[in-house]
Parts: structure tokens; sequence; C-alpha cells
């Protein structure tokens, strides 16, 4: 079995690795997406849709050559450290894990939610911590046991997810109104833009997913490839679950906000497709779970490697099953600590920011690394130069100069306090 320096396996194949990214990506969002476009642009929706996957595509660019090139554990962070220091590889790696843990808490509770609404004992408090620490505890068990146990569950979860989305395609086809689907006036391009925004955020995730480049085979070439299939896979996925939800329920689409998928569904094969669109969101949630544990504790892992993080445990390997089986723990009981309490709300505010700030950190990354040509010679290049990463990071400004101000408010006190944080570490870590 192939390993690497940090003694884990290259175990992930190119199919694993994209699975990975499209069920972190493909999560609980796609399911109410469509009401929330249409609401905004009508039938002009699909130019949110393109325009969101070229703003995407730029940055997935600099994510293929910065994991082409960087192919240890840790993704973005890795990336961000490497091109940077420890100070802003201490940055990504806390924001970035606690911004994860508050999406995977609200990704838990809207799961029990959904199940509530069917078995009503999932509402009392008892029933609901105890579904938590089923969840966390049985995705951080699985994944412990080793990461080729996790990449088939998440193999398993995304295949589940997908087909009846497919299927709802294929089959919702024949009930499309042509007439749903026609352009009269094409909405301004500020609103198209900033619908793209939201649609910019529900392509998140694939940032985590990179996140086990350190146990994926032959990463310079599946990096690249993997996240490409990917996101064009999300991409086409999407673009069709609007156009069918558009053709069928035409402008009483906007109605649908909790569940317009389900509504879509329930037009095309009755009462039978409600539900089984449902259970379909439940299982969505699920699968983002269960990447989101399986990639989510190697960044603290490598952080604490690379002594970024103070806490030498979470570096520790399982001696059986080589997996990073301390940091697994400890973002799993966060994981379940946060759900039970309610304690990520105000996490939850400012999470979209942080995973922008990380996406410009990245690009930038990519920047430097062409600048003093780090890596090999067969690592996976942006076309066009510096092309690819200016845009990218002029597009993520754009989209953060469009967040309230309270969110540059509640982000800009997170980063004095975490800076402060890492100050006073520094400082007693030269005394000792």
């Amino acid at each position: 079995m192939e390993e690497n320096k940090e003694n884990l396996k290259r175990v992930i194949g190119l199919f694993g690795f994209s699975t990975n990214i499209v069920n972190m990506v493909v999560g609980s969002g796609i399911f109410v997406l469509p009401a929330i476009v249409a609401a905004g642009l009508g039938s002009s929706s699909i130019f949110a849709y393109l325009l969101c996957g070229f703003l995407v595509a730029l940055v997935m660019l600099c994510f293929a050559e910065a994991g082409s090139k960087i192919t240890e554990s840790g993704g973005a962070y890795v990336y961000i450290r490497t091109a940077f220091g420890p100070y802003f590889g201490f940055l990504t790696s806390v924001l970035f894990v606690l911004a994860t843990i508050s999406a995977d808490a609200a990704v838990a509770n809207a799961i029990v939610d959904i199940i509530g609404s069917v078995l009503p004992a999932f509402k009392t408090p008892f029933v609901r911590v105890s579904t938590f620490f089923i969840l966390f505890a049985g995705f951080g068990f699985i994944n412990i046991k080793g990461v080729k146990s996790g990449v088939e569950v998440v193999k398993f979860v995304t295949i589940t997810k997908l087909v009846p989305l497919l299927l709802l395609v294929v089959f919702s086809w024949g009930s499309v109104s042509l007439d749903n689907l026609s352009i009269g006036m094409v909405a301004p391009f500020g609103d198209i833009a900033e619908i793209s925004l939201i649609l910019f955020f529900a392509f998140q995730g694939a940032e985590s997913g990179l996140s086990v480049g350190g146990e994926v085979k032959n990463p310079q070439r599946i990096i690249p490839r993997g996240i490409l299939l990917s996101i064009m896979t999300v991409l086409i996925l999407y673009v069709l679950i609007q156009i069918v939800a558009q053709g069928v329920l035409g402008n009483s689409l906007v109605s649908f906000t909790e569940n317009p998928l389900g509504a879509v569904a329930s037009r095309v094969f009755g009462s039978f497709g409600f539900t089984a669109m449902t259970f379909a969101a439940a299982v969505s949630m699920l699968g983002y779970l269960s990447s989101s544990v399986l990639s989510m504790p190697r960044i603290l892992y490598r952080a604490s490697i690379d002594k970024v993080l103070p806490v030498n445990a979470l570096a520790k390997i399982h001696p059986k099953f080589s997996t990073p089986y301390v940091a697994i723990i400890c973002y799993a009981a966060a994981g379940f600590l946060f759900a039970s309490t309610g304690g990520f709300k105000q996490l939850a505010i400012i999470s979209s920011a942080t995973i922008l700030l990380i996406y410009l950190g990245v690009s930038l990354s990519v920047v430097k690394f062409k600048k003093l040509n780090t890596g090999s010679g067969n690592a996976f290049k942006t076309p066009g130069g510096y092309l690819v990463p200016v845009l990218s990071c002029l597009t993520i400004i754009y989209l953060l100069s469009k967040l309230a101000l309270n969110e540059f408010l509640v982000i800009s006190v997170a980063i004095l306090l975490l800076s402060t944080l890492y100050f006073f570490k520094t400082r007693l870590m030269k005394r000792n």
C-alpha cells in the first residue's frame, strides 16, 4: 500500500475522491435552491447558474493547481500555510473548522427536524440529543476504522442521494411546460449577480473534500481531474433540477420555499413522490455529514503536525487503522456538542464569509506558487498563467463586497480575537 511522509495510506482513487467532493457540495441546499432562485429571477434563473458556474470554475481551477502541487493532507489550510506561513495557517485552520462544524450542527438539526415531522418523538430533547450522538459517533467510528471505510460510506450515500434527484429529472421531463421556461425579459445583471452570490455558497464543500489530499493515489493526476469532474457534475445537476422545477411548477415554484423538489415530485408522482423526495433530502444531509467527518479532521491533524495548533495529540495516528483517530474523535465530539447546545448560531452567521476568505487565500496562494515555481514539473497548471487566480481573487472580493456590514464586523472581531490568541501562543512557546 502506497504511503506518504505523513504515514497515511494513499488509497483514494478518482471515483472516491470525486464522490467525496460531490457529496460535500450536494447537501441540503439543492432541495430549496430552485424556489429561492426563481423568487429572485423567475425564468431568468438559468443565467445565475451559468454565471455562478463560471465563478466557481475559477476558484476550483485554483484549488486544482494548489492541490496538485501541495499533496499533503489539509486542503485549503495546507495551501495557505505553505504559501504565507503559520499565522495565516492558524487563522485558516480554526475559522475553517469552526465554520464547518457550525454547518454540520445545523444539518444534524435539520435531519432530526425532518424525521420529527413524521415521527413526533424526535421532537423531544432526549431523543434529539440521542440522535445527534448516534450520528456523530457513528460516522466517527466508521472513519477511525479506516479512510477506505469512510470513502465507501461516502460512495454509497452519494449514489443513494443522487439517484432520486436524477430520477426526478428524467421522469419529470414529460410534465415540463415550455411556456414556463420561456424568457420574456432578462433580469438585470445586478440581480443575476446577487442571486449568483447565493448560488456560490451552494457550491461550497469542495474545499472540505480536498482535505484528504494526503490519502489520494497519484495526487498530481487525480486531484485536478477529480475537482473538475465533480464540479461539472454538480453544475449540470443543478441546472437540470432548476429547469425541471421551473418547467413543472411555473410561477407557483416560488410558493414552495421549504420543499420545492417535494412539490415537483408530488405533482409528477403523487403523495409517494413527496415522501420519497423528503427521504432523499434526509439522505442528502446524512451524506454531507459523512463526508464532513471524513474530511475535516485532517485539517486538525495537519495543523497539529505543523505546530499551528498546540495540541500534539491531534497528530496521533491509530496503530492499526492508520487514521488520525484523535482528530476524528475531537471533531465528532465538537459536532455533537454544537448540535446539542445550539451554540453554533453565531458561527453560522460568519460561516459563508469565512469560506470566501479561505477561497481568496487559496487563489492568492496559487499566485505565489506560480511566482516561486512551486511543485513538480507534472503538476497541474491553470491556463493563461496568472489570469485565472487573478480573476478568482477579483471575483471573491466582489462577492465579499456584497456581504452585510454586520457580517464584516463579526468576522473582523473573530479574526482579531484569533490573532490575539496566536500572539500569546507564540510568545508562550518561545518562553518554553
